[in-house]
Order: structure tokens, then sequence, then C-alpha cells
């Protein structure tokens, strides 16, 4: 089922590759200090995850200015979202949902990623778009079914600037 405005947002913990090696971060470490963006993409190579987390990359002060840190997560490992950030000059960290189990909880999880090419890929993120409060509430929801349309940007920075 998915989350919606008011829910409270499902903890986690994933991988990412920083500059010094893999590390954790924790949905609930930025609880009380900051809000979190989170960005589902379906797959890290493709086109239009390419153009939405650079354009992300590029106008990330407009996100640190509300006082949000911004992540990306896809099904990816850890070391080709690093390969993925490096070749594209993506700046925020990208975290690897292996298992799919975050894009399930947050109810953005494809039960088949376009079925008509018949890939047999359960459990791809939908391209998705949650604002999460200090407190750990979603005050932003968006999950889209089609891969090719990109999150409301400007529906995201007008939640954020609701928050304290």
């Amino acid at each position: 089922m998915a989350l919606k405005i008011g829910d409270k947002a499902p903890d986690f913990e994933l991988t990412t590759k920083a500059v010094e090696g893999p590390k954790k971060l924790k949905l609930s470490s930025n609880f009380g200090q900051k809000n979190t963006v989170l960005l589902f993409v379906p797959m890290a190579f493709t086109g239009v995850c390419t153009k939405e987390l650079c354009a992300v990359s590029q106008g990330l002060s407009a996100y640190t200015s509300l006082h949000a840190e911004v992540w990306g997560i896809s099904g990816d490992n850890p070391f080709a979202q690093a390969a993925w950030a490096e070749k594209e000059k993506i700046t925020l960290p990208l975290l690897s949902d292996y298992d799919h189990k975050v894009a399930g909880a947050y109810g953005a999880a494809y039960a088949s990623f376009l079925p008509e090419k018949n890939l047999g890929m359960a459990g791809v993120p939908k391209r998705s778009a949650f604002v999460v409060d200090k407190q750990g509430i979603i005050r932003y929801a968006e999950i889209n079914d089609n891969p090719g349309q990109l999150p409301n940007f400007e529906a995201i920075q007008a939640a954020l600037a609701t928050l304290k």
C-alpha cells in the first residue's frame, strides 16, 4: 500500500558509497535536524533517471536552503551507483535498496517492471518522491507508474517551504 501525506515514514538504513568507502545512512538520523527528500528512481545509467538526478544535483542549493537533504534511492548496488554518480556528476547521496525492501515499504515498487518486455523484474522502484519532515512524517508523496514521468519538483519545493 502506498504511503500518503500524514503517514509516519518507515525508517530504514541503506548503504551509500562515500569518498571514504561504503557507509550506512539512516533516515531517522535526520529526525529533529532536517527534512529529507527521498527520490526513488528505477535504475542507474538510464536516460530519465540521469536527467532527474543531474537536474537535482545542479539545483541542490534550492533544497539545502529549505533545510532539506536529498537522497536518491535505487535497487542498484552502491558501486554501480558510485560509478554512475562519477560519470554523470551526480552530487546527492545515492542509496542502494538492493533487495527492494524500502521501495516496497513506501508502496513505490513495481510488481513487474516493463511487463510488456517480459523482463521479470519485480520490486524495481517506481519514480517517486517523498518529503519527510523533521518529525518523520510524510508531507509530500508522489508515485508515478510511468517511469518516464519526472516528479513535480515545484510541488516538492513548495511542500518544503511550508516546513520549519
